[in-house]
């Protein structure tokens, strides 16, 4: 389909004939105020045929038959742009309405391929819908008319449309083998760019940032940081009146999918949701994203994640792909807000030490957030089997957090290769035991995953050899295959688990680049938080010692807990 998609919307024409009448019969008389349907249609495809089947082509030749036939009230629908292999065509629709409104006598087309492609549905409408609401068509190329019922075009008319059909069908493979080639290449198959770049002019296969949208992008991806879903981002956006992707493409004098909307600054969590799931947005291009079952289903169905390839580094970023990362991270988290709609800058990170539960936000009976605090989500839902209550407030816990990343960030600012050291030695501790456990997991898995396809060809031989039945077979095999789905998405989950340990040294560089900014922090964020934590275990309260005292440990980014007190004993070292 090309960019510009166009249709004439009933463009009655009854044109003053200066020559005298042909012989031919008047048809006037016989149709009445029933309008000649003229329909053209051109596709992408058929673009590369020439000006003989240009618009401006079929019409003229279709005027000109109706003229010289004495048609009355010819009426133009057109279908600019638009694939032949599904009916759902503006022109056509919009023609197809007004036969069963009665108001056609005639549809005219150049040919039964301007028609459409599909055997099936011509069928259906040449032979059904067409005579039960008395309209008589006409192919004029192929001589075919359905006023006369014994005429041999008519009857060839169903194999024309089989080779039309094929045609659409070679040219579909012929297609998806050349964007194939190009996907794999690494050449952009969208035809639209994301929302913050534009095409370059020089080379529109490469993309350029737009500053004004991408500024809006960066803002999107800060506010996910600071802990807002995609529902409070939309409200935010939409008081600022911020303009939504499709306003803003047709402001820039850019085509947009679908109508104009008629409020173009309220964002939806949808759209919101999409910017932020965006890999493009770190400078990737991202190919085979999506996938149409056939010509026929024109519906755009997403590709699972290693169906996708990505080149990286293909244009400039617009976010760092650490942000993008940590921004997966947080939306897989569920922030919870209080019955007054007030939420924390902590949501989604802080857990019971004892359990592993997340711990939810509340705020005292009157609403005020002065004395807003976490509890433990099993013992706020009073589980049988559940915690001890125990809870901390946030004004406690913005305290605590707030030293130790002060204590961290200034240890990593005077003792940097120390701390970089001695967090790579215990980092290969801890991984070598986990990389070793998740290897032999891997590699039971993969086992019984060779041991499942053998098993499933010796029972396909059993039943093939009427040594097992069909009842049987059926149910080992689902069971076998069932079996394998799982423990292939097991093995990916492994094998990206054991990446990651092999890359600790990478995560440490990194979280040390990102302590740096925020050397002197005086006061928490909910960006600065995501940015650097991964989580808060907070343990229950103890008043052994005659005072209250609560444990909580912080991990952070990509290197865990932070043995500060240890850390500063060897500082020297």
């Amino acid at each position: 389909m090309t960019e510009m998609q166009k249709y004439d919307i009933m463009t009655s024409t009854n044109p003053v004939l200066t020559d005298a009448p042909t012989e031919k019969e008047d048809n006037t008389d016989m149709y009445g105020a029933k309008i000649t349907a003229l329909y053209c249609r051109l596709s992408q495809e058929d673009e590369r045929l020439g000006d003989s089947v240009s618009i401006e082509n079929q019409k003229n030749i279709l005027l000109s038959f109706a003229q010289q036939n004495r048609f009355p009230n010819p009426t133009f629908f057109v279908d600019d742009g638009y694939s032949g292999t599904n009916f759902d065509r503006p022109g056509f629709q919009k023609m197809l309405a007004e036969i069963e409104a009665g108001n056609v006598a005639l549809v005219i087309t150049k040919d039964l391929s301007r028609l459409g492609r599909n055997q099936a549905m011509l069928g259906l409408y040449q032979n059904f819908t067409f005579p039960e609401n008395g309209v008589r068509y006409i192919a004029i190329n192929d001589s075919v008319d359905t006023i006369d019922p014994s005429s041999i075009n008519n009857d060839y008319a169903g194999i024309k449309n089989w080779f039309n059909e094929f045609y659409a069908r070679d040219t579909s493979r012929k297609i998806r083998a050349a964007k194939k080639s190009m996907g794999n290449r690494g050449i952009p198959l969208a035809t639209t760019v994301p929302y913050g770049y534009m095409k370059d002019p020089q080379d529109h296969r490469h993309w350029l940032i737009d500053p004004e949208a991408a500024e809006v992008v960066r803002r999107i991806f800060d506010l996910c940081m600071e802990g807002r879903g995609p529902g409070q981002i939309a409200t935010q956006l939409t008081a600022e009146q911020i303009l939504i992707p499709s306003a803003y493409r047709r402001k820039q004098g850019l085509n947009s999918p679908g109508v104009m909307p008629t409020k173009p600054c309220l964002w939806s969590n949808a759209v919101v949701a999409d910017i932020l799931e965006r890999k493009e947005y770190t400078g990737c291009l991202v190919n085979f994203k999506t996938h149409t079952n056939s010509i026929w289903d024109k519906k755009r169905r997403e590709n699972p994640q290693e169906e996708r390839l990505i080149f990286p580094n293909h244009h400039e970023a617009i976010i760092e792909e650490a942000v993008f990362d940590r921004v997966q991270e947080i939306r897989q988290q569920r922030h919870r807000r209080t019955a007054k709609g007030a939420s924390s800058i902590f949501s989604g990170l802080v857990f019971c030490a004892d359990c592993g539960a997340r711990m939810q936000y509340s705020a005292s009976n009157n609403y005020n957030t002065d004395h807003a605090f976490f509890d433990c989500s099993t013992h706020r839902n009073k589980r049988k089997d559940g915690c001890k209550g125990h809870f901390i407030r946030e004004e406690v816990l913005k305290e605590v957090v707030l030293q130790h990343m002060q204590m961290v960030t200034g240890y990593i600012l005077h003792y940097e290769d120390y701390f970089r050291a001695y967090m790579r030695r215990q980092s290969l501790a801890q991984s070598q035991d986990e990389i070793r456990s998740l290897k032999k997991q891997l590699e039971r898995h993969e086992k019984r995953i060779e041991e499942l396809k053998r098993l499933f060809m010796k029972i396909y031989e059993d039943n093939a050899g009427g040594r097992l039945s069909n009842d049987r077979y059926n149910m080992l095999s689902e069971s076998y295959e069932t079996e394998q789905k799982a423990l292939e998405a097991e093995v990916i989950r492994l094998q990206e688990s054991i990446q990651v340990q092999e890359n600790q040294n990478e995560s440490i560089e990194q979280f040390i680049q990102t302590a740096k900014h925020h050397v002197g922090i005086e006061k928490l964020d909910g960006y600065i938080l995501h940015e650097m934590i991964a989580g808060i275990d907070v343990g229950a309260p103890d008043k052994s010692s005659g005072h209250r005292t609560q444990a909580i440990h912080i991990r952070y980014n990509g290197i865990g807990f932070i043995p500060v007190n240890e850390l500063m004993q060897g500082k020297t070292a």
